[in-house]
């Protein structure tokens, strides 16, 4: 750890996110949700929300529980005990892609991208899956892609087959793609990791205008200064227990959470 590193965890007076003190829809409920594999167990009691319009990080130590819980919400891993309700129905039962076609999308470290299709192709095979995109016609589908191209700055790369982009238009490619599967959930799996400072830029302002409305989206997050920057609420993840939540103000501040996700214990 460095003390630049630490400093940035304590310090969270440049530039944080706005904090919405209004309430709002809560679209997921998590209850006292347990996973075991075999003797370990790496979910514990965790309960939590997701608000409509709010942007919450996950945040901890690796192997915090926070791709576990992610897997949990969208059906890849079944819960040893507890629920998950969405828009008040349990997910309980439910295959992943019936949950992502109830309005839950997902992004993932790996991107998954359809590597020899066009840009465009990627983002139509999403909303070709979602056919209540198409009650307007294929124009209006059409109109839907240009308008996310446009947002995500993708325009020109169109017709550019998805291997061949640089690293952050594979990123927003990636994003391209849950934004045209109009879910009203997105899970994000350190979304921004590796993008330049303008490309970082344009993602931050990118969320922010998604949550302004409504979408809900939870991120998994290491870099602090995406937490600070983008974060609305925090919830802080340590072997599988979800310790506090709030602003990040409140929770980098704390020297105890500090010293866990820096690996001090002591």
């Amino acid at each position: 750890m460095t003390n630049a590193t630490a400093s940035t965890f304590n310090n969270t007076d440049a530039q944080a996110a706005p904090v919405n003190h209004a309430p709002q829809e809560i679209l997921l409920e998590i209850r006292a949700i347990n996973k075991n594999f075999g003797g370990l167990q790496a979910i514990s009691d965790v309960t939590m929300d997701l608000p409509a319009g709010v942007i919450t990080t996950l945040v901890g130590p690796n192997g915090a529980g926070k791709t576990t819980l992610f897997n949990l919400i969208t059906g890849h891993l079944i819960p040893t005990s507890g629920s998950v309700h969405w828009l008040g129905k349990p997910l309980k039962g439910f295959e992943p892609w019936q949950i992502a076609r109830m309005g839950i999308a997902r992004t993932f470290q790996d991107l998954r991208l359809f590597n020899q299709m066009t840009v465009e192709e990627n983002i139509m095979t999403v909303m070709e899956r979602s056919s209540w995109l198409w009650q307007g016609g294929k124009e209006a589908a059409e109109r839907r892609v240009t308008e996310i191209l446009e947002e995500t700055q993708l325009s020109d790369k169109r017709n550019e087959r998805a291997v061949d982009l640089a690293y952050a238009e594979r990123k927003f490619l990636s994003l391209a793609r849950i934004m045209a599967s109009e879910a009203k959930l997105w899970l994000l799996d350190e979304p921004a990791s590796g993008l330049d400072p303008r490309s970082f830029e344009r993602f931050v302002s990118l969320l922010r205008n998604y949550a302004k409305r409504g979408i809900t989206i939870c991120i998994i997050e290491h870099n602090l200064d995406i937490v600070i920057k983008l974060s609305d609420r925090v919830a802080f993840l340590d072997q599988g227990k979800l310790l506090a939540q709030g602003s990040s103000q409140d929770i980098l501040k704390d020297p105890h959470l500090a010293a866990i996700y820096f690996g001090d214990r002591s």
